[in-house]
């Protein structure tokens, strides 16, 4: 009873270390544990697994202290802890093993053993080759059923407007949201012009007090936030009711408080004294997902993400994740971002990034046309209210459409150019279509990255081809071509127009798609004018700067 209850793994794998020290009980008819040794063989070197120091009264002292004079009990608790495949193969429990442990030396040895026996030399590293079986040490998890994600509440903050009805009404018109940057004098920069948002208020969304001190990507983020909540039928009574550790937030943002670091760096030039004390929180990305979350008392997973354009986009799919392995019942997930500023607005034109059509801002964005010069900057916020669907039919939620799944990739290329192949976008898509259970025919309607760049349209549209060009029914659209490049919210205000489009039934058209490129097909773009289209699966696209690929795919809910 003693010996079994002292063999506890500890002192199994001391047993089992003792086991490989190949130095009999007899000092008289064994080499000194304390004996020098001027080498060791490559064959014994290359099998070193864990460092032991040991000597033979060690090995008898542990034995006895441990197993008393059950050996049989001590030796049957070993099962459980397995040498490993080289030290069977190495004849490790022939006589140098067992027999040289237990004081038996009567066996002969040949060259090979006899070399292996030679004792290190003292505070020298010995060889342990005793390892854990794999099944031993590894629990599997047990197979759950898959659990299925459902979006039943979007919200938005957008140049377009702040209602998901009246954003998606808008883009199906035609209407754009660009114009002449007035939130600062930009008179000597060649871009100004930006889908900026003109009108916004905070009032019955962020406490007066936070309105102030925050920056605009927050501010925007947790209005849209909370939008997709009230949007999705979570009352006071309904949040009353929810398991808040099962409730996370995941919103992201690609430039984070560019404003509030911007503005405690000219404070600072005055004196550090004068720099407001949220300077740090309030600019970085992961503190709008944190201060939503305070706000709710949501304390399932919270964190947010950031990969430039991409952002919202792994948000989402992440965000799916947590809810598909029952770590959430609910996520708010999505993007915001807030960079026409001053440093921001030179940073993008610095990278001579940007499109300079000051005189015709509304016609300034135009993917795919030939006679596009870069991209329009936006601003905005993006989320969408995640939710798993038996949790979603428990409490009779409105089911906008179910999200099947997505994938990343990287291009490794570059750190703005897309990499000239597609081979990164092609996998990324291919991915998203093998996570998701979807063929390439059932995706009927793609929401593209596009963002009016030279390179990027192209290759995005290439790696379209290349994975759907099969497809007849297949429409693509860029909503970018009236709201601009949000950022890093423009991933989920895309997805937003996706889901939109599957509950509608209506795709909006590409606007400024006067002289398409060379090599384009245009029976693939929706026209000027928005089309019908039953949607089976949509994908929408987003990448970043970076070499970020991401790919998400949404579907009517059956």
């Amino acid at each position: 009873m003693a010996a079994s209850s002292m063999t506890s793994p500890l002192c199994t794998w001391l047993v089992a270390a003792c086991m490989s020290v190949t130095c009999g009980a007899d000092h008289s008819t064994c080499p000194s544990m304390f004996s020098s040794s001027k080498r060791q063989s490559k064959w014994a070197r290359s099998r070193t697994r864990v460092l032991s120091k040991c000597s033979s009264e060690f090995q008898r002292g542990l034995i006895s202290s441990l197993c008393g004079s059950s050996i049989q009990g001590l030796m049957s608790s070993c099962l459980a802890f397995e040498p490993c495949h080289e030290y069977y193969s190495s004849k490790g429990l022939s006589s140098t093993g067992f027999s040289s442990l237990f004081g038996s030396n009567n066996v002969p040895l040949n060259r090979r053993q006899r070399r292996l026996n030679r004792a290190p030399r003292f505070g020298e590293a010995m060889a342990v080759a005793v390892e854990p079986a794999r099944e031993v040490a590894i629990k599997k998890r047990p197979l759950t059923k898959q659990r299925r994600v459902v979006v039943t509440g979007m919200g938005v903050v957008t140049p377009l407007g702040h209602d998901p009805d009246v954003f998606y009404n808008n883009l199906l018109e035609g209407v754009s949201g660009i114009s002449e940057i007035e939130a600062f004098d930009c008179s000597q920069f060649p871009t100004r012009i930006a889908g900026e948002i003109k009108s916004f208020s905070t009032d019955g969304w962020v406490a007066p007090k936070l309105s102030k001190r925050m920056d605009k990507f927050m501010l925007y983020m947790l209005t849209a936030g909370k939008k997709a909540l009230a949007d999705g039928g979570i009352t006071d009574d309904v949040m009353n009711d929810l398991d808040k550790r099962k409730c996370g937030v995941l919103i992201g943002s690609g430039m984070g408080g560019m404003k509030v670091f911007n503005d405690a760096i000219e404070a600072l030039r005055v004196s550090y004294r004068k720099m407001n004390p949220f300077c740090v929180p309030f600019a970085t990305t992961n503190m709008g997902s944190a201060m939503l979350a305070m706000d709710l008392g949501w304390m399932g997973p919270n964190y947010s993400i950031s990969t430039a354009c991409a952002t919202s986009n792994f948000c989402i799919l992440n965000a799916a994740n947590h809810i598909s392995r029952g770590e959430a019942d609910v996520m708010l997930c999505g993007g915001s971002d807030a960079a026409i500023i001053p440093i921001g607005l030179g940073g993008f034109v610095a990278c001579r990034a940007l499109s300079q059509r000051n005189g015709d801002p509304a016609k300034a964005s135009r993917p795919w046309d030939i006679n596009r010069d870069g991209f329009v900057m936006g601003e905005g916020s993006g989320v969408l209210l995640l939710e798993e669907l038996e949790h979603a039919k428990g409490r009779g939620a409105n089911i906008y459409a179910e999200f099947l799944g997505g994938s990343f990739t990287c291009d490794a290329y570059h750190m703005t150019e897309p990499r000239p192949d597609g081979v990164g976008v092609i996998l990324c898509i291919e991915r998203a279509l093998a996570q998701s259970g979807v063929s390439r025919e059932d995706v009927n309607y793609i929401n593209a990255h596009a963002t009016s760049t030279q390179a990027g349209d192209l290759k995005e549209y290439h790696a379209l081809i290349h994975c759907f060009g099969q497809n007849t029914e297949l429409k693509v659209n860029s909503t970018k071509s009236m709201t601009g490049h949000l950022l890093g919210a423009s991933g989920a205000v895309e997805a937003v127009a996706a889901v939109q489009a599957i509950r509608t039934g209506w795709v909006h058209p590409n606007v400024n798609l006067e002289n398409p490129d060379e090599g384009v097909n245009t029976s693939v773009l929706v026209g000027p004018k928005k089309e019908r289209l039953d949607v089976k699966a949509a994908l929408s696209n987003s990448f970043g700067f970076g070499g970020h690929n991401s790919s998400i795919i949404f579907a009517p809910y059956k």
